[in-house]
């Protein structure tokens, strides 16, 4: 008799109602993406309002309402907020892509490198500015991305030849080895074009400065949907974590589950990378970094990776203003220098979360 009341003070007649500790696991989760999504509010407010030139808080409200024309109100409307916009957008396509990578292929160390896709972008470019003399970095934009696309689609193609189709090994595979000879291509380009070099540089250190409004409009659709892509797959990628086998017995689709997250991850790297160069360790890191609150579950790690991503972007980005004021180091650099000692002690700290 206990034991029965007992089942009726934790359950509904249908037994759905959750356990009092999945609620209140679920209203922390919640609250602390809200808490995420603020910080996130903050630092770009910041972003915007720090830079080499100093400026009043007063200034920068009055270049939103209005700009007069000034020096200042120019700087703020033309550089910082495309630069701020941008870090938002590339910081959430980085996240959510290393979350869907390390998903995909089982792999842990999975970030845009590992399936080619920053060589992708990266060949497109070389051969862009070696050969058809481009200089503008809106056409880099398409460049890169058609790049990043092609070797997406040639990773598939490849790691699909066969019995069992793309798996995860394959994809990894394959993706290192395209990614490899198309390195050895860009540098035999650059030795034979120092002009090329000479441009290409500037694209391939990561940067989220020298980027206007027109950028931000480029990359907008292909990252937005790539990362709507992604939000709609985290129950098909819950199931996946558990197996192949596991997952086509639940009712998804193996190979239409892959598919459309590699046509996610090739949005949103070939965006992200188009539009501030190639940028490492945020899709490495990040997932990692917020398994430690939301565990393997998918529909929070995704939007979590969303929006952390971004916060250590633009932290990243702020302090190589302050840094070398009044010059700066680009995001990039200071992306590798911070990234690789976090990652380290992640790894010996924690031992990597399990995906």
């Amino acid at each position: 008799m206990t034991d029965s009341m007992t089942v009726v003070r934790t359950e509904d007649p249908e037994g759905k109602t959750p356990p009092r500790r999945a609620v209140v696991r679920t209203a922390g989760r919640a609250a602390g993406l809200l808490v995420a999504l603020g910080v996130l509010l903050l630092l770009s407010a910041f972003s915007v309002a720090y830079g080499s030139m100093e400026m009043s808080p007063g200034t920068v409200i009055s270049a939103f309402l209005g700009s007069d024309g000034s020096y200042e109100s120019l700087i703020v409307t033309s550089m910082r907020v495309p630069r701020t916009l941008i870090g938002i957008l590339v910081g959430a396509a980085l996240g959510a892509s290393g979350a869907l990578m390390q998903t995909l292929t089982r792999n842990p160390l999975a970030d845009p490198g590992l399936l080619g896709v920053n060589a992708g972008a990266a060949t497109a470019v070389v051969f862009a500015v070696a050969f058809l003399d481009l200089t503008s970095l809106t056409a880099y934009v398409w460049f890169s991305f058609a790049g990043a696309l092609a070797v997406s689609v040639l990773v598939y193609a490849v790691s699909s030849v066969g019995r069992g189709g793309a798996t995860p090994v394959r994809l990894a595979l394959a993706g290192t080895a395209i990614g490899v000879v198309l390195t050895s291509i860009i540098q035999a380009v650059l030795m034979l074009e120092p002009i090329a070099f000479e441009r290409y540089r500037f694209w391939a250190v990561g940067a989220l400065a020298g980027r206007d409004l027109s950028v931000v409009r480029e990359v907008l659709p292909f990252i937005g949907i790539g990362l709507l892509v992604a939000l709609l797959l985290t129950p098909s990628l819950n199931a996946m974590a558990l197996g192949d086998d596991t997952a086509r017995s639940l009712g998804i689709r193996v190979g239409r589950t892959r598919l459309l997250s590699a046509v996610a991850i090739t949005l949103l790297c070939g965006g992200a990378t188009a539009a501030a160069g190639p940028i490492g360790f945020i899709g490495l890191t990040v997932p990692h970094m917020v398994r430690f609150f939301t565990g393997p579950d998918q529909r929070w790690l995704m939007p979590y990776s969303m929006v952390v991503a971004p916060i250590l972007l633009l932290a990243a980005d702020v302090a190589g203003r302050g840094i070398a004021r009044p010059s700066e180091l680009e995001v990039g650099i200071v992306m590798a220098c911070v990234g690789a000692p976090v990652f380290m002690w992640l790894v010996r700290k924690h031992r990597i979360v399990k995906l």
